[in-house]
């Protein structure tokens, strides 16, 4: 059943995780279990991982200071549009974004100073925030 990007943000809480994060850009894949996230593709490694664990000695580049916005999303792979109204509407509000997604929930990675613009801009289109 298709749904309406409308109907999944109705349903699809949004919940901002403990602690801050750096985006690094590696050469290839650390060790150890300290980080969020790896994506690797042909041409480089990029690990989110939280501030307080950096692997700085393996970092080519590191940026840092992101808070990271969970979106529990409740379709699946149905609801077109879904994700670029999440967008659209942290663009509108000024709001310079890193998206990264696993199979069931999106990973809104927003700058520590623009967390209350982000978090308003998605209340604006209807989601809402489980421990905010």
């Amino acid at each position: 059943m298709m749904r309406t990007p409308s109907d999944a943000i109705r349903n699809s809480p949004v919940r901002l995780m403990p602690g801050r994060y750096a985006v690094l850009r590696c050469a290839d894949v650390p060790d150890g279990t300290g980080w969020f996230m790896i994506a690797r593709d042909p041409d480089e490694v990029t690990v989110i991982v939280e501030e307080s664990a950096i692997l700085e000695s393996r970092a080519l580049e590191t940026d840092g200071g992101y808070r990271i916005l969970e979106i529990k999303v409740a379709t699946g792979f149905e609801s077109v549009g879904f994700l670029a109204t999440v967008t659209r509407a942290l663009a509108e509000a000024g709001v310079s974004i890193l998206v990264v997604s696993t199979y069931s929930k999106d990973y809104v990675l927003v700058k520590e100073e623009s967390v209350a613009a982000g978090l308003k801009a998605l209340s604006g289109i209807g989601f809402g925030f489980a421990g905010v």
